[in-house]
């Protein structure tokens, strides 16, 4: 007589799973009990004028009517733009004239801009007061072009 291919774990194993499977369906069962259900119209949540949720629709007549041409999209045109003037004026603050460079702190704003003896047009020293332009460089703008008033 041949011996039953059923061992004791394969017939432990399968209580477990039939075990599990049951109690998958009960709690499926429910979940679907204790929800309200009603579909999508439960799912839905209004935002407010002020940002916050809601579940009910907000009033029409507090719409703000909005002219869609007159979003404006992207960067605004180097034509629509005011011009800046070219030419600025400040006062050098740090200039190492053996190592080629220094520092120009402009009059109107208070920034400071780098400048290299490449882009003097006069020699110039600490606490001189000059007219530059500035040219965007690796590292941010540097003043070129620079002058003594």
């Amino acid at each position: 007589m041949a011996k039953s291919q059923q061992t004791f774990s394969k017939i432990e194993r399968e209580k477990k799973l039939l075990k599990k499977r049951e109690d998958k369906e009960k709690k499926r069962v429910a979940r679907k009990a204790s929800s309200k259900g009603g579909g999508l119209e439960n799912m839905l949540v209004y935002v407010d004028e002020y940002g916050n949720f809601s579940d009910t629709p907000q009033d029409p007549a507090n719409k703000i009517k909005i002219d869609a041409s007159s979003i404006e999209i992207g960067v605004p045109k180097k034509e629509d733009r005011e011009e800046e003037s070219a030419e600025k004026q400040g006062k050098v603050s740090f200039f190492d004239s053996s190592k080629g460079f220094g520092f120009i702190i402009e009059a109107l704003s208070q920034e400071k801009y780098f400048v290299h003896v490449s882009g003097l047009i006069d020699e110039i020293k600490e606490n001189d007061k000059v007219s530059f332009e500035l040219e965007r460089g690796l590292k941010g703008m540097n003043a070129v072009r620079v002058k003594k008033i």
